[in-house]
């Protein structure tokens, strides 16, 4: 589950801070990252592999974490303030999720099929928690 919480939080800050607006090819916070109009792929210190597509309103993830060989991908669908996502890793894993904007806050929800759930305020002001 923590695993799925890291995915998911370290993409959208990529994606929300800078991933689109970095160059051709980037290094952001040690990994390398190639990107076109509608792709981002990255490679970490640690030879994870991720990359992004966007098409309209939906974003498309996929993954692969070197230590536990596992691969996985996730659709995130935006609707207003609101970012519904649902993912699947190949140890048979699955996630569901939303994330929230109220003005400077971001209200992220995920629950696992391995019985976790987990909740994470970020603000401006306070960080996340």
């Amino acid at each position: 589950m923590v695993r799925v919480l890291k995915i998911f939080l370290g993409f959208s800050l990529l994606l929300g801070a800078q991933a689109f607006a970095a160059p051709p090819s980037a290094k952001l916070d040690q990994a390398l990252c190639t990107r076109s109009a509608t792709l981002l792929a990255c490679i970490d210190a640690h030879d994870n592999r991720y990359s992004v597509a966007m098409s309209g309103t939906t974003m498309y993830l996929r993954g692969y974490e070197s230590t536990d060989k596992r691969h996985w991908a996730q659709t995130n669908s935006r609707y207003g303030s609101m970012t519904f996502f649902t993912g699947l890793a190949s140890d048979g894993e699955a996630w569901v999720g939303y994330v929230q904007k109220v003005g400077w806050t971001t209200i992220s929800r995920v629950s696992s099929s391995s019985g976790s759930r987990s909740k994470i305020t970020c603000s401006r002001i306070t960080g996340c928690r």
